[in-house]
């Protein structure tokens, strides 16, 4: 185990979660789970009394996943009690979509048309982006609860009482209780937007899995294989959200999530007309931000985690991000995508967004208040709780990484970000000096860095 000391620490409750469920599946109160694909399978059946699950793809993602949980993962009870858990929950939602379709097949006819989608490395700026968008009732979002909780029971019809809401707060409540930290790095609520990383989940696909869990033969054997049929189930349960909602289908959705810098030639294979922004940040901030999120929801799962093998690991995973990125970015014509700097966002966000309208060929001047009224609720948060990280609690040089990505331009037009100096690395109001800056910009010196949820 690294002696570098992590950025935090988990809650005593955690050991006390781990040793009640040591108590109760020594007396057989209760079952200890087992992480056995097949055995999850029959389990989600036999609660449910359905039997179809759609396309059999998942089952490959599943057989992977659940063998790296058991053979890499090092979870604890509390880690294999929520593990197992989530499984369960993913497959039912798969059988309840399953039937109803079946029962309501206008569904699978609303449309998708020109979704604005967000895609940038983990960290980099999504969030703010993606919510700032969401401010304009024009857009349709997903909320926290539906990427949670994403499919009504069968024999749910719009209009009905929808409690999801209920268990997505609990089960939000249940991760800041165990860790708080995790709602400083990324804080929300049922209703707030949020990105659709919870419907790739439900084919067992994504690198939110490989940040909760040490999974990394499950992240490895994913990043070779063709996301299609995730992003088709995806593309039906976007649908079911919209259909449970009793919404019309004229709006355009605004989607976000760092899994679609991986998957760029499945996500437009399915939304073949998609509007693209692209968010581009300093690596440096990009590899910190997304070690101090991991670190913050592993150390639930798992009491053997070490720093390092984290820093190593997302520093492999956002170098491949990025030249993801670039490489399918030159693919898509210039009249369906544009880019958008962290560090112009920090200095003039309605500056910005003014040319990201432009480029959607909308008028930003209706959606305007409501934004302002996001960024400064975002201001007041950073304030009273700013996100802090440094990469070198994760065993990282500032300066290696910034020759991990010497060969990845910034893919925007000009290019920027990466290679130049930026005005102020840290966020908040104790911001770094200029001096500072430039020493930690050319690896002199590792700095603390303060910042915004992203």
């Amino acid at each position: 185990m690294s002696t570098i000391a992590p950025l935090s620490s988990r809650l005593r409750l955690v050991d006390v979660a781990n040793a009640a469920l040591q108590a109760g599946w020594a007396t057989r109160l209760a079952s200890r789970p087992e992480l056995d694909a097949e055995a999850l399978v029959e389990v989600a059946r036999t609660e449910t009394g359905l039997h179809d699950f759609g396309d059999p793809w998942f089952l490959a993602p599943l057989a992977r996943l659940t063998r790296s949980l058991r053979e890499e993962a090092s979870l604890n009870n509390l880690g294999l009690f929520a593990a197992a858990g989530q499984l369960r929950k993913v497959l039912k939602d798969r059988l309840f979509a399953q039937a109803i379709f079946a029962d309501n097949q206008a569904i699978e006819r609303r449309s998708l048309t020109s979704p604005v989608i967000v895609v940038g490395p983990m960290r980099s700026g999504t969030t703010r982006l993606h919510r700032l968008l969401a401010a304009d009732n024009r857009f349709a979002h997903m909320r926290s609860f539906e990427t949670i909780n994403p499919v009504p029971h069968p024999g749910f019809r719009p209009g009905d009482p929808d409690r999801r809401w209920m268990v997505a707060r609990l089960a939000m409540g249940a991760i800041h209780a165990f860790n708080p930290g995790t709602a400083v790095i990324h804080p929300s609520g049922p209703f707030e937007p949020e990105e659709e990383l919870g419907l790739l989940v439900r084919s067992i696909w994504g690198m939110k899995l490989e940040a909760q869990w040490q999974v990394p033969g499950y992240g490895h054997w994913a990043e070779a294989q063709d996301a299609t049929p995730a992003y088709l189930f995806m593309a039906r349960l976007l649908r079911l959200v919209g259909w449970a909602r009793d919404e019309d289908d004229s709006r355009s959705w605004v989607l976000k999530t760092p899994q679609h810098t991986l998957d760029l030639p499945a996500l437009l294979a399915v939304f073949p007309d998609a509007r693209i922004i692209f968010t581009h940040r300093d690596p440096r901030a990009v590899v910190g931000s997304s070690c101090s999120l991991v670190w913050n929801q592993m150390i639930i799962h798992s009491d053997t985690v070490d720093p390092c093998v984290i820093g190593r690991e997302w520093l492999r995973k956002t170098a491949l991000q990025i030249s993801r990125m670039q490489q399918a970015r030159a693919a898509i014509p210039p009249a369906r995508r544009i880019d958008v700097s962290f560090d112009d966002m920090e200095r003039d966000w309605q500056g910005v967004m003014h040319s990201i309208y432009r480029f959607l060929d909308m008028d930003i001047e209706p959606a305007l208040p409501a934004m302002a009224g996001y960024m400064a609720s975002s201001d007041r948060a950073l304030r009273r709780n700013a996100h802090r990280y440094s990469l070198d609690m994760f065993g990282l040089d500032p300066g290696e990484v910034s020759d991990q990505f010497v060969d990845h331009t910034a893919a925007s037009d000009p290019p920027r970000e990466v290679g130049r100096v930026p005005t102020n690395f840290a966020e908040g109001e104790d911001a770094m000096p200029n001096l500072a800056v430039l020493a930690q910009w050319q690896g002199r010196k590792a700095v603390p860095i303060a910042e915004r949820p992203r």
